[in-house]
């Protein structure tokens, strides 16, 4: 976070009592790093939205940021979304704090980089599903 003086991270804390302590003997009180309370749904895909990248172990937001062009750093050794990972979208980069911090520093410094993940193809739709069923729907009525 020194490097990159301009970063704020955003951390909404998982309610799990073994996760929370951690996370707070941790971090609580570290400079620009926002502990918050877990989201609703909406909020929370706002918060990614304004996000510049996202860091997470989480299956459902590896599906969710790309359709928002964000790019996704996967904190596991593996991705249950290979497609996420196969279009460039997200990149496992493990649990190790020394890789996490250069995959994360690579996207805050290098552009080119940066751009090649937020631009990757959404491997999840193009968001126009909606549209097409009910142009479907209308059609057969």
């Amino acid at each position: 976070i020194r490097r990159v003086p301009n970063v704020e991270v955003v951390y909404p804390v998982h309610l799990n009592p073994n996760v929370r302590s951690a996370v707070e003997r941790y971090l609580t009180g570290v400079d620009r790093i926002h502990l918050i309370e877990p989201m609703d749904y909406v909020s929370f895909v706002h918060l990614m939205n304004q996000a510049y990248l996202i860091l997470t172990d989480s299956g459902g937001i590896q599906e969710e940021a790309p359709s928002l062009g964000k790019p996704v750093l996967v904190l596991r050794k593996f991705s249950e979304r290979p497609e996420a990972i196969e279009a460039g979208a997200a990149k496992v980069v493990g649990t190790d704090a020394k890789s996490i911090i250069e995959e994360t520093l690579l996207l805050c410094e290098e552009e080119k980089e940066y751009n090649k993940m937020a631009n990757a193809p959404n491997p999840f739709g193009d968001g126009h599903a909606a549209e097409r069923i009910v142009k479907v729907i209308l059609e057969e009525l």
